[in-house]
């Protein structure tokens, strides 16, 4: 006597091969709309013209003989900044950006000690890679630069 199809191993193994792949197919889609990245700029234009505005920012601190290094102390960030021909260390704002998770991004306005330091206490300590720009109230110039946390030894932002 033959077996009705529903007993037999061969008709369940050959539904089952694609019925995986839709599951997975739907678990996948699920995952990656609930976890997007936002790695594109919807300005992309404007952004490219403010890069120029930038470079020209750049230069103005080059001139000025402005630089800068920042290292993590625990849960602080510090940021020594040499002030080149400027007459004394202004207040300066510091723009911590994430290179992919744009959501921790922040900013925060910092004044100097007397020999030229910049503290920032967070609640917890910083992690991977950071861009950091430093601009003053008026933003005339511009000192930027990448740091990976934590860095216990002081990193060069570049101009």
């Amino acid at each position: 006597m033959v077996k009705p199809w529903y007993k037999q191993f061969w008709p369940w193994f050959l539904i089952i091969l694609p019925l995986t792949v839709v599951v997975w197919t739907i678990i996948t889609v699920i995952v990656f709309s609930q976890n997007s990245v936002s790695l594109v700029t919807e300005d992309y234009y404007k952004k490219g013209k403010g890069i120029n505005i930038d470079i020209s920012k750049q230069n103005v601190a080059k001139n000025l003989g402005l630089s800068a290094s920042a290292f993590s102390d625990g849960n602080a960030v510090v940021i020594q900044f040499e002030k080149g021909q400027l007459e004394h260390y202004p207040a300066i704002t510091v723009m911590f950006a994430h290179r992919t998770l744009p959501d921790r991004d922040f900013s925060q306005l910092l004044t100097s000690d007397a020999k030229g330091q910049y503290r920032l206490t967070l609640e917890e300590e910083l992690q991977g890679p950071w861009f950091i720009e430093l601009t003053p109230h008026d933003q005339k110039w511009l000192v930027q630069g990448r740091v990976t946390f934590p860095s216990t030894t002081p990193v060069q932002l570049e101009n």
